[in-house]
Parts: C-alpha cells; structure tokens; sequence
C-alpha cells in the first residue's frame, strides 16, 4: 500500500509540474503585442515620395529697356510637366527637389510698342525644405521655402532683334499646397510656388541698336497632378 501510495502521490506531483508549464505557455502565447513605437511605425514607412504634376507658369510681366521710362517687358505664360522628389526626414520634415522646364516669349511694352523680342527656354531646379502637417487624417497639406537657380537655354531672336541673351540668376522660393490621400502609396497633390526672379537681359535691335535691362519675371507656378509614396 505504501508504494502504490507514493506512486500516485508522484504522478501527481509530475502532472501538477506539466500541467502549470503549459499554462505558462500558454499565458506567453496569449500576451498582447506591445503596439510599435512611432519610431518603429516611421521606420517602416519609405522616406521617398514622388509626384507628377501640369503645372501653369504665370509671369508677372514687369522688366525695364536701356532705364526708359514708361518702357518694360512682357512674358508669355506657359503649362508644363513637372517632376518632384521628396525626402523625409521625419513625418513632419522633407526636403523637395523640384524639377521642369517651360518658355517665355519676350515682348516690349510702353513707349517702345509691342515688340517681340525673341524666345528662351528656362530651367529652373528648385530646392525646398518643406514641414507637413500630419493631424488632418488622409489631408496633408504642407508649407515649403527653399532657393531656385534658374538656367536660360535655346535663346532665340526675333524680327529686328540679335544677341538676345537672358542670364542665369539664383531666386527664392515659397509654397503652400497639400497631399490627399488615398490609401499609403497613391494620392492627389495641389500645389503654389512663387519664384522670387530678377535677371538682366541684353540683345541687339537693328534700328535702336544695343539694350540692356532687368527681366522682373517673379513668376507664379500653380500645379495639380498625382502623388506617389514608397
């Protein structure tokens, strides 16, 4: 009897011990998740984002010929693609590389008459530091400052006119605009930058002979297209 005794009294001892390690097991199983850190939630996140947009190049007409008075310049206003580049430091911080080309006839105004001076293509690279606002769910809008070096190509003249020639020149740069999106990757983008540009041109005219002067171009870019995020 007293064998049989301590053997039952030793298969309980073993069932209590396993039966308590698969509670504990299970118990491990059972445990919640500890909800990532907003550290974690942003490193998964890809910090490059592209967008595509038409962009409308709207000029603010004001320049000067040889100090006349009562002369100045006009721009023709133009719609284009452009390609931006974004990275973000953080949710709230990113820096945009803004990329595109356009053109712009040149007219003289005023005393002069409506002269058509000639063409150049414009490159103007722009680069932004950019904050995000991130408390308006699938609404992000944004605001951004940064510096242009716009890049005068492919000058041509026109009529009467030679050796026209606008100079490359440094600018700066404001914008507002915002992102809606719609799921993590895919989103529409609206967007207005305002390039602070003054440059001196020179050209030739065949009856006034050489001119110079300042192409106030201070243009206006007001762009809508597509947003993507890695």
């Amino acid at each position: 009897m007293t064998i049989n005794r301590a053997r039952v009294l030793s298969c309980l001892a073993g069932a209590s011990v396993a039966f308590f390690a698969m509670g504990a097991a299970a118990a491990d199983l059972a445990a919640p998740q500890e909800a990532p850190t907003a550290y974690e939630a942003l490193s998964t996140k890809s910090p490059w984002q592209l967008r595509v947009r038409a962009l409308g190049v709207i000029t603010e007409d004001k320049g000067s010929v040889n100090g006349q008075p009562g002369v100045g310049l006009e721009y023709s206003d133009t719609v284009v693609p452009e390609l931006d580049i974004t990275y973000f430091f953080t949710e709230n911080f990113a820096a945009e590389l803004i990329l595109g080309t356009t053109y712009a006839k040149i007219n003289t105004t005023g005393a002069l008459g409506d002269l058509d001076v000639g063409k150049t293509w414009l490159l103007p690279p722009s680069l932004m530091l950019q904050y995000h606002f991130t408390d308006f769910g699938a609404f992000k809008p944004y605001v951004g400052a940064g510096v242009n070096y716009s890049f005068f190509y492919n000058q041509s003249d026109k009529g009467d006119f030679s050796n026209v020639d606008v100079e490359d020149d440094f600018g700066a740069v404001l914008q507002v605009g915002f992102d809606y999106m719609f799921d993590e990757h895919w989103g529409l983008n609206f967007d207005v930058k305002k390039i602070f540009l003054e440059t001196e041109w020179t050209a030739t005219h065949d009856a006034l002979g050489p001119l110079s002067g300042k192409a106030k171009i201070d243009p206006w870019l007001i762009g809508a297209g597509v947003t993507y995020r890695f």
